[in-house]
């Protein structure tokens, strides 16, 4: 009996399940893999070591939403899953966040999976590739990749990508192909071609071929990437045949935004609203302060500098009038989206950014009903999804 179809998503883990897009790639997994009748899984990249990107995290501190920043004492090129979550780690994150579960394990990793129980009581299933029992069988196979200097065909495509215009988020004339990683530390090191693997290590791709070991481990059907994913998985495009593996079909992640309770807004809204565009969200129906300003002509018999200033004042002026035209349009723009659109586009974009990519998925983890709603809403054909909040 062949085993059941993988529908796979995953994201380096982050403190706080950092960020909240990871929540959203998990559900649209799980949401497809039930259409399929598929399992699904979320692929926990717990051997990268972007130690920077699993540490930055937002919170709140006295109302206000902060950038915080968790240290790690462990060696550089560390990976992720080997990083210690400490009694001090989590009693940081209980001051970001509120109280948490312990961590399964006392790693980042172990972390990551406490947080995640309500994704994994809803049918999705966690999967390492740095668990030894799925590890270590695939080592003899990875060595083989590696003897097909896979290097030389990423480079060709790359070349390629660049000269059709195409985005290359990862540029594999500069990145390695290839990395060492110790089973018991968890160090992450670079090895250059033709250089040997040191005795007790593990053979670790980099992400640009991390996509064949993915399907090597699992029976992967699609997987569902955002849009820098995409970019970099077309490096391995010619590097499937190469390996004999077929390759998966690609689903666009949708974009979750949670929309607090009592606002209306549309997904064509979103981009004035991140503006601040006022304007296009709704229309003052009167006259505005700047209608009823008409701009005159300085009297040539005053002197040039009492002129020039006259003309600076009036600009001056007109800015001011249309600061005001622009609180009008924020007042009826208040009565379209039901409250506010300052406090609804703080709301959607912190720090001017999407939602998704800012917040922790911890606060969409911690409800339930929350979590249902954007799952229903998972249709497989939307491109955005708005929520609405607790």
């Amino acid at each position: 009996m062949s085993p059941r179809p993988v529908i796979a998503t995953g994201q380096q883990i982050g403190a706080g399940w950092s960020p909240a897009l990871s929540v959203a790639k998990a559900l649209a997994a799980l949401a497809e893999a039930r259409r399929r009748d598929a399992e699904a899984v979320y692929w926990l990249a717990d051997e990268d070591h972007d130690r920077a990107e699993v540490a930055s995290v937002a919170g709140i501190e006295d109302g206000r939403l902060v950038r915080h920043r968790f240290r790690f004492e462990a060696r550089a090129g560390t990976a992720t899953g080997w990083l210690p979550w400490t009694p001090e780690h989590q009693s940081q994150a209980a001051g970001l966040w509120g109280a948490l579960p312990e961590p399964q394990e006392p790693t980042l990793r172990g972390h990551a999976l406490a947080l995640g129980t309500p994704l994994w009581a809803r049918g999705l299933r966690p999967f390492s590739p740095t668990d030894p029992a799925v590890r270590e069988p695939a080592q003899a196979e990875l060595e083989r990749w590696r003897a097909l200097d896979l290097e030389a065909l990423l480079v060709r495509q790359a070349d390629q990508l660049q000269a059709a215009g195409s985005p290359l988020p990862l540029d594999p004339r500069v990145q390695a192909a290839w990395f060492s990683l110790d089973p018991r530390t968890g160090l992450r090191q670079r090895l250059d071609p033709g250089a040997p693997l040191p005795a007790g290590r593990w053979l670790s791709p980099g992400a640009a071929i991390r996509p064949l070991m993915q399907s090597l481990m699992l029976p992967v059907a699609a997987v569902v990437l955002g849009p820098s994913e995409r970019a970099y998985w077309r490096l391995c495009e010619p590097l499937w045949e190469k390996v004999g593996l077929p390759a998966p079909d690609i689903l666009p992640r949708p974009s979750v935004f949670v929309v607090p309770r009592g606002f209306r807004v549309s997904a064509g809204q979103l981009d004035a609203l991140r503006l601040g565009a006022w304007d296009r969200l709704a229309q003052w129906p009167g006259p505005l302060p700047t209608a009823r300003f008409q701009a005159t002509e300085p009297d040539r018999g005053w002197p040039e500098a009492l002129q020039a200033r006259f003309v600076r004042e009036q600009a001056r002026t007109r800015e001011r009038l249309a600061k005001l035209d622009r609180r009008l349009h924020r007042e009826a723009a208040a009565g379209a989206l039901g409250g506010d659109p300052e406090r609804l586009r703080q709301a959607l974009f912190p720090f001017g950014a999407p939602q998704e990519r800012v917040l922790p998925g911890l606060g969409w983890l911690r409800d339930e009903a929350l979590l249902d709603r954007i799952l229903a809403g998972m249709d497989g054909a939307a491109s955005v999804i708005l929520v609405e909040g607790p």
